[in-house]
């Protein structure tokens, strides 16, 4: 998974590179700071970092990890919020965006980063996750990388809360069912959809599945759905990338996959992602819920309502709501898994 947001220790993570918010003068400070300073060795860390001090906000330089597991330590320093019209934003845009040009210099093929100046320097820590989510994004459109971001606990990560309430708005009117007929009910739910679309005076029989009097044209068309049943997850996948008009990278960048995990689903018609990993393509192909529900079945897996997780998907889907990183934000804030792979 390229973007992953995890709750963890930052100082025990097994990276290449960690970040830490420093001050201009490189000094060991409090937080994060001074875990980072404590783990690695506070005078071998001190004199490195003396050597490049001082620096701008905004800026990042980089030092052995000493001690630490990651072989490198990226120091940047975030802004100070006052208002919000100081250039706050851009400043700690160009924190993120600094400090990924160095770990790519680097050699680094991961990163973890803190949430940057949402501490004692008092940046709103839902405008931080904000300017973070956007700049690792657009870093990873065009770059390959395995980026963290590290938040200590769910607590201190904050999302809008106008989304949140229709999210639990949502889940409290639909968290309430048993799914044991689910997956036979999505697919009846998909063939009729389908059969619909070909022809409104279509009939069937629910009982025996004897068709009456339909024309040669409606038969040829039901022949084609049917047929589209058997194909395979990788068949129907590869079918759908081209409906849609999109590139491979398009796809596996936009559902948060890494390239080589994609290589894999594309090359091997016999292997089956996990289900969040099918879940974050039909999010980026931007796939209704009768088409979810048909990608899902075609890889064993089906939505439930008494799935927290998966009611949650299903509000994002149902309201066209087709961003990864925004809905894996709250995935994290309810203790679910993330989507990609």
């Amino acid at each position: 998974m390229p973007f992953e947001i995890i709750r963890n220790d930052i100082t025990k993570m097994d990276v290449d590179a960690i970040v830490n918010a420093a001050s201009t003068y490189l000094k060991m400070g409090g937080g994060v700071c001074g875990a980072i300073f404590r783990a690695a060795g506070i005078a071998e860390l001190q004199k490195a970092c003396d050597q490049l001090a001082p620096i701008n906000t905004g800026d990042a330089v980089i030092t052995p990890g000493f001690r630490l597991p990651a072989k490198y330590i990226i120091h940047t320093a975030g802004p100070i919020y006052i208002d919000g019209r100081h250039g706050e934003e851009a400043l700690l845009r160009s924190c993120y965006e600094n400090s990924l040009k160095l770990a790519k210099e680097a050699g680094c093929e991961s990163i973890a980063f803190p949430l940057i100046a949402s501490g004692t320097y008092r940046f709103p820590k839902g405008k931080a996750l904000q300017v973070a989510t956007a700049a690792i994004v657009d870093f990873l459109l065009k770059e390959e990388m395995i980026i963290y971001l590290v938040v200590f606990d769910r607590a201190a990560f904050e999302i809008s809360e106008k989304l949140l309430g229709k999210v639990r708005a949502y889940i409290d009117e639909h968290y309430v069912y048993t799914a044991e007929e689910l997956p036979r009910l999505a697919q009846e739910r998909f063939l009729d959809y389908q059969v619909r679309e070909t022809t409104a005076d279509l009939k069937r029989e629910s009982c025996s599945g004897i068709l009456y009097s339909a024309p040669d044209h409606l038969l040829s068309s039901l022949d084609k759905i049917v047929d589209r049943l058997d194909e395979s997850f990788s068949q129907t996948l590869l079918k759908l990338i081209d409906s849609k008009g999109k590139t491979d990278v398009e796809v596996y960048k936009k559902a948060n996959i890494d390239r080589r995990h994609f290589s894999k689903i594309r090359s091997n018609a016999s292997y089956t992602p996990s289900k969040r990993t099918v879940l974050a393509l039909a999010i980026a192909l931007e796939l209704t819920l009768p088409q979810t529900n048909d990608l899902l079945r075609r890889a064993g897996y089906s939505l439930s309502h008494s799935s927290k997780f998966d009611v949650i998907i299903e509000y994002f889907i149902k309201n066209g709501i087709y961003d990864v990183f925004v809905i894996n934000q709250v995935l994290f804030k309810y203790d679910q898994p993330l989507l990609g792979g």
